[in-house]
């Protein structure tokens, strides 16, 4: 097996599944300082414990940048609140309305990266809560030479009620499985707002985030300019949490549509069969065949066999996705009912995400002719 600075096992295809180092505190003595970029835009429901785990971080030596478009932001008072709590920290707060292309979130971190201290960089959405040692394992890997970018997957918390239980299904029941058997194929087009992590080396040859300015989905374009250097996306063994928060079906559907949307941008032929992955939509088909092919006949075809075996190990599979997803077996039986409102939807918005090239994000629209970076 290939040796990495770090740790790592292979999958069942032969690629690598990043793992941090078995030493962590000998990790933590040699790791270089880092800079972590956080654009912010509002007030979030839990905006200030999302950023606080940042400061909680066991790493040694670590800058963080929080940006605003506006002092008036109520997002700065949050930061502010942070720095005098941890005065230890190095936290600078960016008020920078400086316009960078259509989309604000790049220009926001634009701003931001230009005061970037150090070699090592880290970029995180605001929503996104991490444990104390994020930093340690999200770095660990940039030794290796071979991957220009690291990314992860995220689990959903649920801030709110019934929508926002239907949202954390969305991430947790069909997201986040869809990407793990997508890169346990060896498919590796992918980047995550949740975390990106690079060198400023690689980062500057990719052209930094000025070439994103008018990309919608600018974290995986980000990505795929690394790729394009010949550098691979790693996926790491780290799963941070995203707030889902929306409190009605309206807002949700816009969320998830934008979701949709952007997936159809950056992956056409992706999104095509996207429909494959709505497993109650197809359920429903095979059992209503083999229904009626049962009626037809006392015996049963080998075609019948087929279909009911293949209708019980969905049903199965959907189940046991349900239950490893779950965080108690309460949690289980309340949201058990809701996998076929979920996947219904699901399909309503696949439709829906062929039409229309704009989507909306934190009161502004962008249009597909701003996509490609």
């Amino acid at each position: 097996m290939r040796r990495w600075p770090h740790s790592c096992i292979r999958d069942g295809v032969g690629r690598d599944r990043v793992r941090v180092a078995a030493d962590p505190k000998r990790s933590i003595r040699r790791s270089p300082p880092v800079s972590v970029l956080k654009p912010l835009c509002g007030l979030e429901p839990r905006l200030s414990a999302n950023l606080e785990t940042f400061c909680k971080q066991t790493y040694p030596h670590y800058q963080l940048l929080f940006g605003v478009a506006s002092a008036s932001d109520p997002a700065t008072e949050v930061v502010r609140r942070l720095a005098r709590s941890y005065p230890h920290l190095d936290i600078r707060l960016v008020v920078d309305a400086t316009p960078h292309g259509t989309n604000r979130k790049v220009a926001n971190l634009i701003n931001l990266a230009a005061h970037a201290s150090h070699d090592l960089i880290v970029i995180a959405d605001s929503d996104i809560a991490v444990e104390h040692d994020y930093l340690v394992r999200v770095t660990a890997p940039l030794a290796d030479e071979s991957v220009g970018i690291f990314t992860c997957l995220y689990r959903a918390r649920r801030v709110g009620g019934r929508w926002a239980r239907i949202g954390a299904m969305f991430i947790d029941k069909w997201f986040a499985p869809f990407v793990y058997v997508a890169n346990w194929l060896g498919f590796d087009r992918f980047g995550f707002g949740a975390t990106l992590a690079l060198t400023r080396k690689t980062f500057v040859k990719a052209g930094g985030f000025e070439a994103l300015r008018d990309c919608l989905a600018d974290d995986y374009w980000l990505a795929d300019r690394v790729r394009s250097l010949g550098l691979r996306t790693a996926l790491l063994d780290v799963v941070v949490t995203t707030d889902v928060t929306e409190r009605d079906l309206s807002t949700l559907w816009r969320r998830e549509t934008r979701w949709l949307r952007t997936i159809r941008s950056v992956n056409p032929l992706g999104f095509v069969f996207l429909c494959l992955t709505f497993t109650t939509p197809w359920l429903l088909t095979s059992a209503l065949l083999g229904f009626d092919s049962t009626s037809a006949s006392l015996s049963q075809s080998m075609a019948d066999t087929i279909v009911d075996l293949s209708t019980s190990f969905g049903l199965s599979a959907r189940q046991l996705l349900h239950w490893r997803n779950a965080r108690s077996w309460r949690a289980f039986w309340r949201d058990l009912p809701w996998i076929p409102v979920r996947d219904l939807m699901m399909g309503l918005q696949w439709l829906a995400a062929w039409f229309g090239s704009n989507v909306l994000w934190r009161g502004f629209f962008m249009y597909r002719s701003t996509t490609r970076a």
